[in-house]
């Protein structure tokens, strides 16, 4: 039901829209209109087009709107009507569905050729026909890895060959460009997040509270120790070799962490609402699934510590920056791809 707010008196103006904020969502993802003129004089609902799909109005004042978005609707013009006319129209961005009936529970990750990989993770220990799935550049759906428990983190080194974490054994799996998987470390704890360096250091994530680094030539260290997570340890690495890592817990207000090469710990951020996967964008800003003052999607944090909602959507787990400006977004069940116009960090093979 919508809630009706009486903003400033409504001078019976055209209704005229100022900003948008976020500018991109997925389908079901709240928008924030704000301008003025946008609720009728007679206090009847304004209406909201995302093209010809009508958005759910959330929240409704002169000068404030809270929509939902539509499903089906896709990125273009979102316009307001109210008092008998139409506003301005201003462009969003919506994700579209790439594929669904999926158990991602964190990023996806992409080869070198732009092909898409995400898990059906499952619950703990459950065994299921397909882990992993292939998502080719025409976005038809495959089935690649069968047979592995609970797989969580996927990752790729500087060679392009993709790695694997198991919260259910505590290995990580190196898996051939058929689908074939051989260990290539054990004995981590509950293995979740894992991330490439440029020097072939391969960083897993044991949510019960320890970061290992393993060399090039496969030794294992502690790294670094952390608060445990309920869920997972999620990584990403900087080119300078800063490691961050978001670890949901209990609490709503939650941190992110940086660890320097050296394996001190610090505090990036805190403030979030389970924060789950992260990437980085070539200027160095880190973008995270999370919720921010009660708003869920990707949360964007500058180098400087500034936090912003960038992208609205229920469920996201994790995100991956793709060749043309584009993200590949993850839910807890399904896919999407988004042009965003916001240039990832290039991959560690690309280093």
């Amino acid at each position: 039901m919508a809630i009706s707010l009486l903003g400033r008196k409504n001078v019976n103006g055209n209704p005229h829209i100022d900003g948008v904020r976020p500018s991109a969502a997925l389908p079901g993802g709240e928008l924030r209109i704000y301008g003025h003129s946008l609720h009728p004089a007679d206090l009847r609902r304004p209406h909201v087009q995302f093209d010809h799909l009508e958005g759910g109005i959330v929240v409704s004042s002169d000068d404030l709107l809270v929509v939902r978005v539509p499903f089906g609707a896709t990125s273009g013009p979102v316009v307001v009507s109210a008092n008998g006319s139409r506003s301005n129209p201003l462009d969003v961005k919506v994700a579209l569905p790439i594929a669904d009936n999926l158990h991602p529970v964190t990023n996806p990750a992409l080869d070198a050729e732009g092909n898409i990989y995400a898990t059906f993770s499952g619950s703990r220990g459950q065994r299921v026909p397909v882990a992993i799935y292939k998502i080719d550049t025409n976005y038809n759906v495959k089935p690649f890895v069968a047979d592995m428990m609970n797989p969580t983190g996927i990752a790729f080194d500087r060679e392009g060959q993709m790695y694997v974490s198991s919260r259910f054994d505590g290995a990580v799996y190196r898996v051939a460009p058929n689908g074939t998987m051989s260990t290539y470390a054990e004995g981590m704890g509950t293995a979740t997040g894992i991330a490439f360096d440029r020097l072939g250091n391969l960083f897993v994530g044991d949510r019960s509270g320890t970061i290992f680094k393993i060399a090039p030539d496969r030794q294992i260290f502690v790294f670094a120790t952390l608060e445990p997570s309920v869920s997972a340890y999620h990584l990403a690495i900087s080119p300078q070799g800063d490691l961050f890592v978001s670890g949901p817990t209990t609490s709503s207000f939650d941190a992110i962490y940086k660890i320097d090469p050296q394996g001190k710990v610090s505090v990036h951020y805190r403030g979030l609402g389970r924060p789950q996967g992260l990437a980085l964008d070539a200027a160095g800003n880190l973008y995270v699934a999370a919720s921010l003052g009660g708003q869920r999607g990707i949360v964007k944090i500058t180098p400087e510590g500034k936090a912003s909602l960038e992208v609205a959507g229920s469920g996201l787990v994790g995100l991956a920056f793709a060749p043309g400006r584009s993200a590949i977004l993850a839910t807890t069940s399904s896919i999407f791809h988004l042009d965003w116009d916001i240039p990832g960090m290039p991959l560690t093979r690309e280093l």
